[in-house]
């Protein structure tokens, strides 16, 4: 079977397992994954592997400009507090958290290659987020902050992963020099997000009488804003993020219906495929990384992703829990501008919490580690890690991902 053949045979199998998801009230991101895994054992089929860029390249650009193109402003600026928190600061937490862990219980991790591991499964991931919630009836303030942290928390993941390998090859770390570099990755994203809107903005309006013109443009933007952010060396995520705000708000104000509705049509086909193939391709890559470890481990690794995911779950229900009592506080204070709106109740938190799945960034990162340091040697524990990473992620969409409908009826349940 050519490798034409396998795309059009994992495509096929997509659409078909997507109906049965839904026909069985599943969340087709956990149907796909096993199904990705039971495919990518069968004896011949040949290995499919990941190169990082281009899957970040192909899958972020249209699906975090597509979440912040539908994403509510008014809401996503109510709660700009909570998803700023958990976007920035619970991405860095969890990171600290895992390299902790990782440190005193694997044996062999040094300190760089902890937060190297940290960093990688620091943030949630947007597509199985808002895969698994969708159609849960969840409220559109929880729906809100889920989406809105998965788009911004990319960016902080990336920037923490970026100084932990540096650390692993040997450059120094210092504390305000990165923190000012962060701060200058996300400025100059946003930047660059800003001016491409302007610049698609004045595009569309210049062809608006041409309608495949004027969505062809659409779909194009978001790559096009994508790579030059990265180009010039700032944060792609914040960059498309921008993007689709700026496309979302012209768009409601100049675009007529039928433009809308065209868009929106092209959107959800594009969306479903990148959805679909994604989580296929995780399923797929996870016979690749277990074959590159050995097997006397495998279990030990298990465990160890195991435990990080339950360790990375508690610091995120704690930290949840935290911004709830922030907010009452401030809000009973009267100082800042904590709204009503912006309060949280247990539910909320409850839901958010057990909402924060890994997905695609992690994987892609984690194949991405460099297969040498700058002496030439192998990157210490290079396979470990990604095998590591990997199971974790699994065990987050599956695990997490089949007992979220649970929790959130039992909580409704409970009201």
């Amino acid at each position: 079977m050519n490798n034409y053949s396998i795309v059009l045979f994992i495509l096929a199998m997509m659409i078909g397992l997507s109906v049965v998801a839904d026909r069985i009230k599943m969340a087709a991101p956990i149907l796909l994954i096993v199904a990705g895994i039971a495919i990518g054992f069968v004896p011949g089929l040949p290995l499919i592997e990941l190169n990082p860029e281009i899957i970040l390249l192909i899958f972020l650009p249209p699906l975090l400009y597509d979440a912040a193109f539908n994403i509510n402003f008014k809401t996503f600026k109510t709660n700009i507090n909570t998803i700023s928190t958990l976007a920035i600061g619970l991405v860095f937490v969890t990171a600290c958290g895992i390299a902790v862990f990782a440190y005193y219980f694997i044996p062999g991790m040094t300190w760089p290659l902890a937060f190297v591991l940290g960093a990688i499964l620091s943030a949630t991931d947007a597509v199985a987020a808002i895969s698994i919630t969708k159609g849960l009836g969840l409220s559109h303030n929880t729906v809100t902050i889920i989406e809105g942290e998965s788009l911004v928390n990319d960016a902080s993941a990336l920037v923490a992963y970026r100084f932990a390998i540096a650390a692993v090859t040997g450059t120094a770390f210092v504390l305000w020099k990165a923190s000012l570099i962060f701060l200058a990755l996300l400025a100059g994203g946003a930047l660059v997000g800003l001016i491409m809107g302007k610049v698609l903005a004045f595009i569309l309006r210049a062809v608006r009488n041409n309608n495949l013109a004027v969505l062809s443009f659409m779909v194009l933007a978001p790559f096009v804003t994508y790579l030059l952010a990265e180009e010039l060396h700032v944060s792609g995520v914040i960059a498309v993020v921008i993007l689709g705000l700026s496309i979302s708000r012209l768009s409601s104000q100049r675009f007529p219906e039928h433009i809308r509705y065209e868009s929106k049509t092209i959107w959800d086909m594009i969306i479903f495929i990148l959805n679909g193939l994604i989580f296929i391709l995780i399923g797929l890559e996870f016979p690749i990384v277990i074959k590159a470890i050995d097997k006397s481990q495998v279990w030990n690794y298990v465990l160890y992703a195991f435990l990080i995911t339950i360790a990375a779950l508690l610091l995120r229900m704690a930290r949840v829990f935290l911004q709830k009592i922030n907010l009452q506080r401030a809000f009973s204070a009267k100082k800042g501008k904590i709204s009503e709106a912006a309060l949280l109740t247990f539910e909320e938190c409850m839901i958010i919490s057990w909402s924060g799945m890994r997905g695609i960034v992690s994987l892609a990162i984690a194949i991405g580690l460099p297969k040498n340091i700058k002496t030439g040697e192998p990157f210490p524990m290079r396979s470990e890690i990604i095998f590591i990473a990997t199971v974790a992620v699994l065990f987050t969409i599956v695990g997490q991902g089949l007992t979220l409908p649970w929790v959130v009826r039992k909580l409704k349940s409970t009201k």
